[in-house]
């Protein structure tokens, strides 16, 4: 393929993507004892009602282009970063407890910062801290509360009510996204807790689930998370169980089939790798989740056959980001 025609076509397959784009106390003693590890342990939330604890979410959804190599860029090629992060500290105050063990949380939103970039440019730059910040309408989210379903797996089994927060924050298209159905599972939902009946483990066990992600023009992956237990540790009276996520490609296709589509015309024109990793801190004398994270990135690469003789191939670059974290604050 001549340099041009490389290029041109690169540019096109750049536009298309971004169209889509614009638019993510005490020391530790250590691990328990031997007898103390044949034991199986309980990896599953425990409420009680009155119940209340503040966390830290974080989200980010990312995505980049770039042009590597010594070849010039195609003409019009635009590179560049765009992407969603959010941070929300809030405290959840447990109302009531069904005989399952699933709980009515009351949602109270204490802080949040939230920026969105687009091709390397900020465009929204909140922080519920700042002085400058307290007339941006995002700042009325502040106080707001809404009520949801938890179960012990950590699944948001029932939006009950948001319709007080809703009403407070009408006005913005941001805040109304932030209090989505999806966007509060999303938040809230811990996906590293193994489902009812399968939560009983000795250290080396695993379990495992499958997560959809979508890229846009990309496409979309589906991945196997899969955990496991590792050392169980004993720090100022907790026994902190510790899990480690790997996920890997999923054999489970994709069902809608527009994605299918999006799939046949671009990713299989491209070379990728991804990696695909979470963590998670289980206090299984409280049992609560004390911190959990997981981060997704995903690079595309296509090559042009033909570099100039002597020297390195021109490349185009994507990437993608998906990263998630709760961390109990109290």
């Amino acid at each position: 393929m001549k340099q041009f025609e490389f290029t041109g076509w690169i540019a096109a397959v750049t536009a298309c993507v971004f169209l889509l784009a614009n638019g993510c106390s005490g020391p530790s003693r250590g691990p328990v004892a031997a007898d103390e590890r044949q034991q199986p342990v309980k990896l599953a939330m425990n409420f009680a009602p009155e119940d209340s604890m503040t966390y830290k979410v974080a989200m980010e959804t990312g995505k980049s282009v770039e042009w590597q190599g010594p070849a010039p860029s195609p003409k019009g090629f635009q590179g560049g970063h765009t992407s969603n992060e959010m941070e929300m500290t809030f405290t959840q105050k447990i109302e009531s407890v069904e005989d399952q063990g699933n709980a009515v949380a009351r949602i109270t939103i204490e802080g949040l910062k939230y920026v969105t970039t687009i091709k390397d440019k900020a465009v929204l730059d909140f922080d519920s801290t700042r002085e400058a910040d307290q007339n941006n309408p995002l700042n009325n989210l502040i106080g707001q509360s809404y009520t949801i379903e938890i179960t012990p797996s950590g699944q948001v089994s029932n939006i009950i009510d948001v319709s007080e927060a809703l009403a407070a924050v009408k006005d913005d298209k941001t805040a109304v996204i932030l209090l989505s159905s999806d966007a509060i599972k999303e938040r809230h939902t811990i996906p590293a807790l193994p489902v009812a009946g399968e939560n009983q483990l000795l250290p080396g066990g695993t379990w495992s689930n499958i997560k959809n992600v979508s890229f846009d023009m990309m496409g979309a992956k589906t991945f196997e998370r899969v955990y496991t237990l590792g050392e169980i540790s004993d720090a100022a009276g907790h026994r902190i169980a510790l899990a480690k996520m790997e996920a890997v490609p999923s054999v489970e296709k994709v069902k809608e089939s527009h994605k299918e589509q999006t799939i046949d015309l671009f990713s299989r024109m491209f070379d990728n790798k991804e990696d695909y990793t979470g963590e998670m801190k289980f206090d299984l004398a409280e049992g609560k989740v004390a911190e959990y994270s997981e981060t997704l990135l995903v690079q595309w690469f296509i090559v042009d056959p033909n570099p100039k003789k002597d020297e390195p191939p021109s490349a185009l670059k994507m990437s993608a980001k998906r990263s998630f974290s709760i961390e109990k604050m109290d």
